[in-house]
């Protein structure tokens, strides 16, 4: 890069920063380029509640297996078991970064003391923003099957693994089993938690000491989101063979369905909400609601038989088509 081209990069930055309030991060913008034209809708954004779509793809590699998809204050992450990618959320970023990656990862989780990756084999590690890699983590955990790493307001870590859900109220250093069975995603809202499950969707009010099914139809939770004044959640009715999406408005004490107006289906894949408006990734492609799940309209239909999985971070909207969904 030469010096005429980085005072202009400079002088753009700080125009930029002054009339839109964006700022840009203090590294040097080598990012990645590629020679596929064709590497399209890996990831599309929306930035108007939907109303319009744009494709990020643009540097990702076509080739990637098993990817998976998250979002946190740092940004945009696309990893495989090898491989990840970062982009800044900023719309006005330039392309994706490759980044160091855990060797056989199997999942990111974003908690309040950093970013934690399990593998399915046992590993545990934490991202270290100064060297900007991974290092092990609660190496004494000793199990073996793990899907994902939370940490509670209280500071309390559960690990969900396909045997059960462990927790440690001491930093990691002994762990508890405290529900059987496997337990995948887990929200928490002014002292609740909601989690998926084996037998359904479970709460928890003690910080995850004891849990509660409250939604089980014989079947397992799916999901489950933080919305305006509660959660959402969606759960397999086995008697329908369908996935239901529900909402709680007291703490997860009760729910109600919201998928009157939805194409039944049993791969119905996430919900989640921006401002006023709820949304569901959904095998018929992209529905959004405004008036709390009473009526949906279709507003981007599904590419290549793959279902949408949604992410929000602040008002952007990030749509991830997957086989067969989460």
């Amino acid at each position: 890069m030469n010096t005429v081209k980085v005072s202009f990069l400079i002088i753009f930055q700080y125009l930029v920063f002054l009339f839109f309030g964006i700022n840009f991060p203090g590294e040097d913008p080598t990012f990645l380029k590629t020679t596929a034209k064709d590497v399209k809708n890996v990831i599309i954004q929306s930035v108007d509640y939907g109303n319009t779509w744009q494709d990020i793809s643009n540097g990702l590699p076509a080739n990637l297996e098993n990817t998976e998809f998250f979002v946190n204050n740092n940004g945009l992450f696309y990893y495989s078991e090898k491989a990840m990618y970062h982009r800044n959320a900023n719309v006005l970023s330039p392309g994706w970064k490759k980044e160091y990656a855990v060797d056989k990862l199997g999942s990111v989780s974003v908690c309040k003391s950093g970013m934690y990756a399990v593998t399915y084999d046992g590993k545990i590690s934490k991202f270290d923003s100064k060297t900007n890699g991974w290092s092990p983590s609660f190496s004494n955990f000793g199990r073996s099957m793990l899907r994902t790493i939370f940490e509670t307001q209280k500071n309390t870590f559960l690990i969900g693994s396909d045997s059960g859900l462990y927790r440690s109220i001491d930093g990691g250093k002994t762990w508890k089993q405290v529900i059987d069975g496997w337990s995948i995603k887990m929200v928490e809202s002014n002292g609740v938690l909601v989690a998926t499950s084996q037998k359904g969707i479970i709460r928890s009010t003690d910080d995850g000491q004891t849990w509660k099914t409250v939604i089980s139809e014989g079947g397992v939770g799916i999901d489950v989101a933080i919305i305006k004044g509660g959660f959402a959640a969606i759960s397999y009715n086995t008697t329908s063979k369908t996935r239901r999406v529900r909402t709680s408005y007291d703490a997860g004490k009760t729910w109600q369905a919201i998928d009157a107006g939805l194409p039944p289906h049993d791969l119905i894949a996430n919900v989640l909400q921006v401002d006023d408006y709820l949304f569901v990734g959904h095998p018929k492609g992209i529905y959004k609601s405004a008036d709390k799940g009473k009526n949906w309209t279709l507003i981007s239909p599904s590419i290549e038989d793959k279902i949408y999985n949604l992410y929000v971070s602040g008002k952007a909207i990030y749509a991830f088509p997957r086989t067969g969904g989460c």
